[in-house]
């Protein structure tokens, strides 16, 4: 499945490749070149490692990059996991994929997980590898059927356990696949976590593109850059006769990223 287009994959890399970067007048990936037209927030990415301590950092990890969403449903774990496997196999780069999504973890099934992590002599634990991704999640740690009754304070150690207690190695990019919504975890996460950038998801209709804006400004306020919105499920087509049907509504996702002056980087169908 093609999830994004191809400058999708150019400006992700870019972002991780160019950090401190002020202005871009071309860039070669894959033999395609960005121009001085990118978008404004793209060009200007950079890293907030200058105004946060050295604690937020997971040793060997040089960037990690949220793929959130306001709203659940709208395919932010399909997202992070086809964006992780694309940058290890289409970008050459060292990649591991956190499921941070403590309540509905869906990664192990999505990569093919299925055993326990091994631990290390330091008490760390071994993150499980598939199609190149070192990956984490709380469902390799809780029976398959069990749900997790947890409070704020449970899933704040439990997340800081997949992070800083895990041997993730060198890793060139963190893919974490965040909590939806803008509660109490996903702040408290985005500031304990130095993240270089968030990827935001969304489907095309008004509902949850309101809480894509909800979203994009608390990571504003934690000071995040956006890397770019993605639309899922932004259309139907038809197996018999190839026609395309726009059930919730058509580029309202791209109007949204126009509005708040962010990347566009790409539909998924």
């Amino acid at each position: 499945m093609k999830v994004f287009s191809p400058q999708a994959h150019v400006r992700i890399e870019f972002f991780i490749r160019n950090q401190h970067a002020r202005r871009l007048h071309s860039s070669f990936v894959f033999g395609l070149r960005i121009h001085e037209r990118t978008p404004e927030r793209v060009r200007g990415l950079r890293c907030f490692s200058g105004t946060r301590t050295q604690e937020l950092k997971i040793d060997g990890v040089k960037h990690a990059i949220a793929v959130a969403s306001g709203k659940g449903g709208v395919g932010k774990s399909t997202t992070a996991v086809n964006l992780a496997v694309a940058l290890a196999n289409k970008c050459q780069l060292k990649v591991g994929l956190l499921d941070a999504d403590v309540y509905g973890p869906n990664v192990p099934i999505m990569m093919k997980l299925d055993r326990k992590p091994e631990v290390t002599e330091d008490k760390k634990m071994v993150p499980i590898e598939n199609y190149g991704v070192k990956c984490m999640s709380i469902g390799l740690l809780v029976e398959k059927d069990a749900p997790l009754v947890w409070r704020g304070p449970m899933v704040s150690s439990a997340l800081e356990k997949m992070t800083r207690g895990v041997e993730w190695g060198s890793l060139d990019i963190l893919v974490v696949d965040m909590p939806p919504g803008t509660g109490d975890t996903q702040i408290t996460f985005s500031q304990r976590l130095q993240l270089s950038g968030a990827l935001i998801v969304s489907t095309p209709q008004d509902v949850a593109l309101m809480d894509v804006r909800r979203g994009v400004n608390m990571f504003s306020k934690v000071e995040v850059p956006i890397v770019g919105i993605v639309e899922n499920m932004s259309w139907f087509k038809c197996p018999h006769c190839s026609e395309l049907s726009f059930i919730f509504g058509k580029a309202g996702t791209r109007k949204t990223a126009d509005e708040m002056g962010l990347a566009f980087l790409g539909e998924v169908c």
